[in-house]
Parts: C-alpha cells; sequence; structure tokens
C-alpha cells in the first residue's frame, strides 16, 4: 500500500534529480512551492463541539450503499469559510490550477457514526500534487446546519483516507540529504472515533528502498 501511495504522489510530480531537500525545514520549504508560498507544517486535532500522500490515495472513495446519507458539499467553500485551516492552504484554494479544477480531492464515508456521511478534503500542490493538509468534516448535529472540522493536520506531504472503515492518515519522511523526489519513508496512522473525537490508536513506519534504476551495475561497474 505505501509503495502504490508513493508511486502515484511522484509520478505526477515536476520534481528533478538535482534538488536535495534537509530533514525539516528544508523538505517542508521545497513541497510547498507548487502552488502556495512555503510555510511550516502544523497538525491540529479538533472535537465535534469545535468549529476540522507526495500525495496518494490511502483507499478509493467508498462506494455510498442504499441506506447512506450521500449529500454532497463545496469543499472550496467549506475551507475558505472554516478558521481552522490556515492562510497558505486557502490560499492554495483562493483559485483554480486550471479552468475550474481545483488541487482538492473529497472523499465521502462513514467515520464517525454521524447519519450523513464524513467528509474527508485533501488539499494539494497545482504542480506537483503533494499533500498541504487534509481535514475531515461531520455534519453539525441539531437545528444548525453546517459542518465540524474534527480534525487537521497541515504536515506537507499529508494524505488522509479510509482504511476498514477508519481515518487512515499517511505522511512521507525525509532524512538528511534526502532528494525531494526521493523520501526515506512513510509514516501511517490510523484514528478511530470516541466521545467526539478522533484517537490515535495505531501506527507504523515503513522505510522505502534506496535502490533505484541508476543503481543497476556492481562495484566494478559491470551489469
Amino acid at each position: 500500500m505505501s509503495r502504490y501511495r508513493l508511486t502515484r504522489g511522484l509520478a505526477r510530480s515536476g520534481w528533478t534529480k538535482g534538488g536535495t531537500a534537509t530533514a525539516g525545514v528544508a523538505a517542508v520549504g521545497l513541497l510547498l512551492a507548487g502552488c502556495t508560498p512555503g510555510g511550516e507544517g502544523i497538525r491540529k486535532e479538533g472535537t465535534a463541539s469545535s468549529t476540522p500522500a507526495p500525495r496518494g490515495a490511502v483507499s478509493s472513495t467508498p462506494a455510498p450503499t442504499p441506506s447512506t446519507h450521500f449529500k454532497k458539499v463545496n469543499a472550496v467553500k467549506l475551507l475558505a469559510a472554516d478558521p481552522k485551516v490556515s492562510a497558505d492552504v486557502k490560499r492554495a484554494v483562493a483559485k483554480p490550477c486550471a479552468a475550474d479544477e481545483y488541487p482538492i480531492e473529497v472523499t465521502y464515508a462513514s467515520l464517525t457514526g454521524s447519519k450523513s456521511s464524513d467528509i474527508i478534503v485533501n488539499v494539494m500542490t497545482c504542480a506537483d500534487s503533494v499533500g498541504l493538509g487534509a481535514y475531515v468534516y461531520r455534519e453539525r448535529a441539531g437545528s444548525q446546519d453546517g459542518y465540524d472540522n474534527v480534525y487537521a493536520n497541515e504536515q506537507p506531504s499529508v494524505y488522509a483516507g479510509v482504511s476498514k472503515g477508519e481515518l487512515e492518515v499517511s505522511k512521507q519522511t525525509y532524512d538528511t540529504g534526502d532528494k525531494v523526489c526521493c523520501p526515506s519513508g512513510e509514516d501511517v496512522m490510523t484514528y478511530r472515533w470516541a466521545n467526539d473525537h478522533f484517537t490515535e490508536y495505531d501506527r507504523y513506519h515503513t522505510d522505502y528502498s534506496k535502490t533505484t534504476v541508476d543503481d543497476d551495475t556492481t562495484a566494478d561497474g559491470t551489469m
């Protein structure tokens, strides 16, 4: 799963082998260069009472069942009106990348037990489809219309999806000296909904192989 997510994101990237990144600030700055000014990624987690991979899909958007209440939303307006969304991300979706295509993916799934589908929104750079922010919105209960932001993660290269009915968030990791195109690994976190908020209950890390297509010769130069 991790290798598929990496391949999907990097296949669309405009990065070259010449770029290099260091852990932390350098990697963040280069990742944000595609569509919005650089800025430090932040991680925020909210509750329902509050007003919430390179890009790659954690899973496909689940097909709604006949019993699922499936109501589409305007994700651009949802993000623009959300005080939890950073100014950098709002600038990234202020205008389309081309025609009427915005750098946004929206997934509808049941994550919180709400009568209506929850909404997962992923925001990416236009040029490289690198994740800038991942959010989960839950329809507000009661007489008030609208949605509550119940999860937000704005660490660059983040991507949120669904795994077995639970929220799964992935983020690529960089070591000192890594090329921007070639992260060292990936963190994957799984969250469960309980007591009106998401709680991380599982996490794993994958170290990617450093072997590339250029490494097809032996030490003595033979094939």
